[in-house]
């Protein structure tokens, strides 16, 4: 069966309680692996990036878990590569990974709800399923995935739906493509192939600054207009309904536009496409923002700050993103 990476950030998964009962990631990677119920001829690799819980993630972080990943498929013996992380952020390593992603072989990521000291933590069973996807034959060519609860998710569009529940990770728009059944077969819809958004080269996201701006009743400018005094890379609309927003927001937005700055129209709606069904919307995209397409802020915000930091200008980034 071969060789998969386990490459580890922390996260729920190797948490465990403080003496404030507070849970903190504390975990080693090898800790994490020791005991899994895994097939005889699957050996393990462990390499551990740095040991956080995900809301404490940063950008230089990030490439650093991309570096460990890439680190990890140079070598040809290797079937797979499983990144265990916090749920908070999961969704965000998951887009930038699949962003860079140019190799056949599958990278999981995965994590737990429960922390490691939890006498019914979901870890062990998510980490195994998740190795037996990394080790799948039927899982190359399909891109980054996020493996949770027995479900196989493709990277983009998925993120966190549910705070506290075992089965928090969904793409509301598309669902799983497959899942792993209770006697570890990878069972994938081969109808579901990988969008392939990818970029050429893997390029470092430290220092890049895309902010995410929530639209709301009587929202002002005050918020884009602070980040462009502060010097923003990017900008990210958390709009409501179809990608909406009041005259305030659009005329920031036309001063983004003045100074450079891109603009990407997303939605805090959990569902659906963003289009510029009402004025609020097309207006907007008359004022230079691109549309997110499906893709909600968060991922929205990865996929931005990848394209500035490899050198893309405003209309490279509204190509792009009309092409996800």
């Amino acid at each position: 069966m071969g060789t998969v990476v386990v490459v580890t950030t922390g996260g729920t998964i190797a948490s465990t309680s403080t003496s404030t009962g507070a849970k903190a990631a504390s975990v080693a990677g090898a800790d994490l692996v020791a005991g899994l119920p895994l097939p005889a001829d699957l050996e393990v690799r462990v390499v551990d990036v740095v040991q956080v819980n995900s809301y404490d993630l940063t950008f230089a972080d990030m490439d650093a878990i991309g570096a460990a990943v890439r680190d990890a498929l140079a070598d040809p013996e290797v079937r797979g590569v499983v990144v265990t992380h916090g749920t908070d952020t999961l969704e965000e390593t998951a887009m930038l990974l699949d962003l860079f992603h140019g190799d056949p072989r599958p990278v999981v990521l995965t994590g737990a709800q429960r922390s490691h000291d939890d006498p019914d933590n979901d870890g062990p069973r998510n980490l195994a399923d998740a190795l037996t996807v990394a080790a799948s034959t039927d899982a190359r060519g399909r891109g980054v995935l996020v493996c949770f609860a027995g479900l196989v998710h493709a990277a983009r569009g998925t993120r966190k739906v549910h705070t506290g529940d075992l089965d928090a990770f969904r793409d509301v728009d598309h669902g799983p493509i497959g899942r792993v059944t209770a006697d570890g077969v990878v069972d994938l819809d081969a109808a579901r192939p990988r969008v392939d958004t990818r970029l050429r080269a893997p390029a470092a996201l430290a220092g890049v600054r895309v902010a995410i701006v929530p639209v709301y009743p009587g929202v002002d400018a005050t918020a884009i207009d602070a980040h462009l005094a502060q010097g923003i890379d990017g900008v990210i609309l958390a709009a409501t309904g179809y990608g909406n927003a009041n005259r305030a927001i659009i005329d920031g937005v036309r001063r983004c536009g003045d100074a450079g700055i891109p603009v990407v129209l997303s939605t805090r709606v959990a569902g659906g496409e963003v289009r510029p069904v009402y004025a609020g919307g097309a207006l907007l995209v008359e004022a230079g923002a691109a549309l997110a397409g499906f893709l909600r802020p968060s991922q929205a915000r990865i996929q931005l700050a990848a394209l500035i930091a490899a050198g893309c200008g405003r209309e490279q980034i509204a190509a792009a993103f009309a092409a996800s």
